[in-house]
């Protein structure tokens, strides 16, 4: 019995470490796109303060051309965080079937304690007296 409690104390930590890993990579998705928005005001601004926004021209604000590249590098780092939350929102699930299972296994067995019980009072009252066979 205190293996089975065990078994579902395991099962449920190790939900609570997947889930805590969807809520991190939510947050470092947040982060990344509050980060790349403010990157695109500053290319914006940077921009309208040149008078250039073509990226091709020679005068184009370095700083600018920068912003743009670490944009695109943290955008780059969103999408392959959505997939990593992706996988970890299916190990969630499956950890929170494992947890589903080892409680209904413990179920099982708090319900087996108590079927013998009563299959012995079964037993019993077959023992009575009037169903026994006659000359039994």
């Amino acid at each position: 019995m205190k293996s089975r409690d065990s078994l579902v104390r395991l099962k449920k930590f190790q939900a609570e470490e997947k889930r805590r890993r969807v809520a991190q990579i939510e947050a470092m998705i947040a982060e990344f796109s509050r980060m790349a928005s403010d990157l695109d005001r500053e290319i914006a601004a940077e921009e309208q303060k040149s008078g250039i926004t073509d990226q091709a021209h020679f005068a184009y604000s370095t700083y600018a051309r920068a912003a743009r590249g670490r944009r695109d590098n943290l955008s780059q780092s969103a999408g392959e965080l959505r997939q990593q939350l992706d996988e970890a929102r299916a190990a969630h699930e499956a950890a929170l079937e494992e947890v589903s299972r080892a409680q209904s296994l413990e179920g099982r067995d708090k319900v087996g304690d108590r079927l013998p019980d009563a299959s012995r009072d079964i037993g019993r009252e077959t023992d009575a007296p009037s169903l026994r066979p006659a000359g039994a």
